[in-house]
């Protein structure tokens, strides 16, 4: 399973003096995420992402991140309706920041705010949010703006241990998804790993009382359950429209 994390197209850092007249207005369309099939997804959104999408794990090695399977072939998403609408009642946050994103050059040790500017709600038309105020300063949109990406950057951190502690613990299996249409024909997708519950149940005690006061069991076990929407997938590759609306917020504790 190919995670496509590139729906920025022309990111660049935000300033006043190439931004300082420039307006974002952030609409319901979700047009740009149409042809990814999976997105990062932090620990903090586990209970919420679970109940509608598959959380797995992607990548390899060191870089192994969970993820949620949007669609099955690898240029859908199946979320995403034709007038551009998601789907679900639950957004990603990795989705929900865009067209703003962090870019550092020094492993992390400082930030920079960058905005896409192929994004169609960026305009110089005074529509929707000003970026920057009279006074040259940021304005207080741009300011949440910042403490959205700032959790979220601490979320991706905490994300990252908790990953590392599943490979510590040899708990990640690669798996692959069969799954079989009404009419008959099967499709797979790969790529990606789950949590062996074999391994999982032959912990320690001292090792399962760790994960539990981390929450990190309560995670695991949000994955796992997650695994039934596999044929969630299905019923929306077959057609199904399932009846949800779609809505957004910060990211979940």
């Amino acid at each position: 399973m190919a995670t496509q994390l590139m729906i920025y197209e022309t990111a660049v850092p935000v300033s006043h003096a190439r931004h300082g007249t420039w307006s974002l207005e952030v609409g319901t369309d979700y047009a740009f995420c149409r042809n990814i099939n999976s997105v990062p997804l932090m620990a903090a959104e586990f209970a919420s992402a679970a109940l509608e999408y598959a959380v797995v794990f992607g990548g390899t090695g060191d870089a192994v991140m969970p993820v949620t399977v949007l669609g099955v072939r690898a240029d859908e998403n199946l979320y995403v309706t034709k007038e551009g609408g998601w789907q679900a009642k639950y957004i990603p946050a990795f989705v929900r920041r865009y067209p703003f994103v962090f870019f550092s050059r020094d492993d992390s040790k400082t930030f920079t705010l960058c905005i896409d500017e192929a994004f169609p709600g960026f305009n110089r038309s005074g529509r929707g949010e000003r970026l920057f105020g009279d006074d040259g300063k940021p304005t207080p949109y741009v300011e949440n703006v910042l403490k959205f990406l700032g959790q979220y950057q601490r979320e991706f951190q905490r994300t990252q241990a908790f990953c590392k502690k599943l490979k510590d613990l040899n708990l990640l299996e690669p798996m692959q998804a069969q799954i079989k249409l009404g009419s008959g024909e099967r499709m797979a997708l790969g790529g990606f790993s789950v949590v062996d519950r074999a391994r999982l149940n032959t912990l320690s005690g001292n090792v399962l009382a760790q994960l539990v006061q981390s929450d990190e069991l309560e995670l695991i076990y949000a994955h796992l359950v997650s695994m039934r929407n596999f044929a969630t997938l299905r019923d929306r590759l077959a057609g199904a429209q399932p009846a949800h609306s779609a809505g957004d917020g910060p990211l979940p504790h």
